[in-house]
C-alpha cells in the first residue's frame, strides 16, 4: 500500500501496518522469483522491498543480521564451516566473517538480483563479499543442502523470507532432515523464526515440532527487537542434535575482537530468558 509519501505494508491477519517515509523509489524489477523494489526513504535509509514486504533497511538491519549470527557462532565450539541459506542482502556473511576462526563461509541464495542489487544500495552489507573465506551459488539452497557431504558443515543459518513462495521448503521435517545430515556431530542449525507476539502458537512451535521429527533434540528461540518487521519483535531459533543450545562460550563473546552494534554477552545471556507467554506457547 503507498500515497504520495509513504510505503506501507499491512500485516492483515494481524490487523497493523507499518510505514516509511519516502523520498524516493530508486530501483524495480521483477526477478525470476519475486518484485524487487529499492527506496531511499527519509529516516531510515534505503529500504528494500520484496514482494510488498520490507526487507532490509539502513537503520535497522544490524539487529537481525547480528541476532541471527553472532549467537550461533558463540554457541558451537569452533565454527569453521558455515553455510547462510538465503540472506542475499549479504549482512549475515559479513557478520559472520567476523569471526576469525570462521574458515568458510557459503551464501547460497535463490536469487541473485538480491544480492546483485544489495551490491549496489547496501554496499556496507556487502563489504566482506571480496573476502577470501566467502563463497557463493546462486540456486536452490534446499537442493544446495542436500548435496552437501554429510557431517561437513558446523553451522547452518537460514536467514529466509515469510515461510510462503521460494521459503515455503525451508520449514519443514524434509528440510530440516537434510540439514541434520549435512551437520557435522556438533553442528547448529539456526532458522529466523517470525514474530514472538504474533507467531508463537503457530510458525515457532510449529518449527520446532517439524525440528524435533527430523532428529533435532536441542532447541533456543532467541527474541530480539526488529522494527521494520511486523509486531516490531522478531526471533531467530537454534537446533542442535548433541550438544545443548541455551549454553555459550560467555568469555569468548565478552571479550570477542570485533565491533557490534548491539550484540554482546550479557544481551546474548538475557535474551535466552523467554516470557512466560512463550513458554506456555511452545511447551504446548
Amino acid at each position: 500500500m503507498n500515497n504520495d509519501s509513504f510505503f506501507t505494508e499491512i500485516w492483515t491477519p494481524e490487523g497493523s501496518a507499518f510505514s516509511l517515509e519516502i523520498e524516493e523509489k530508486l530501483h524495480e524489477e521483477q526477478s525470476e522469483f519475486q518484485k524487487i523494489e529499492i527506496y531511499r526513504t527519509k529516516h531510515w535509509g534505503n529500504l528494500m522491498v520484496l514482494d510488498g514486504c520490507y526487507m532490509v533497511t539502513d537503520r535497522d538491519n544490524f539487529l537481525y543480521h547480528e541476532m541471527m549470527t553472532h549467537p550461533v557462532l558463540f554457541t558451537h565450539a569452533n565454527p569453521l564451516k558455515v553455510v547462510v541459506i538465503g540472506g542475499g542482502d549479504c549482512g549475515a556473511l559479513k557478520e559472520v566473517l567476523k569471526h576469525p576462526n570462521v574458515t568458510e563461509a557459503w551464501q547460497v541464495e535463490i536469487d541473485e538480483r538480491v544480492t546483485r542489487l544489495s551490491e549496489q544500495y547496501f554496499p556496507d552489507l556487502c563489504s566482506s563479499n571480496n573476502d577470501p573465506r566467502a563463497h557463493f551459488y546462486f540456486g536452490d539452497g534446499i537442493q544446495w543442502i542436500k548435496d552437501a557431504e554429510p557431517g561437513s558443515i558446523d553451522i547452518i543459518i537460514v536467514d529466509s523470507t515469510d515461510p510462503v513462495g521460494p521459503a515455503e521448503g525451508l520449514f519443514n521435517k524434509a528440510f530440516f532432515e537434510t540439514c541434520l545430515q549435512a551437520l557435522g556431530d556438533n553442528g547448529i542449525l539456526v532458522q529466523q523464526s517470525e514474530s514472538p507476539l504474533f507467531h508463537s502458537q503457530t510458525i515457532i512451535r510449529d518449527m520446532i515440532a517439524e525440528m524435533r521429527q527430523a532428529g533435532f533434540c536441542h532447541f533456543q528461540t532467541l527474541p530480539f527487537p526488529q522494527p521494520i518487521y511486523p509486531s516490531g519483535w522478531w526471533s531467530c531459533t537454534m537446533a542442535a542434535k548433541n550438544v545443548p543450545v541455551n549454553e555459550f562460550r560467555y568469555d569468548h563473546a565478552r571479550e570477542k575482537v570485533f565491533a557490534t552494534h548491539y550484540y554482546n554477552a550479557d544481551l546474548h545471556r538475557g535474551a535466552m530468558a523467554l516470557p512466560e507467554f512463550m513458554k506456555r506457547n511452545l511447551e504446548q
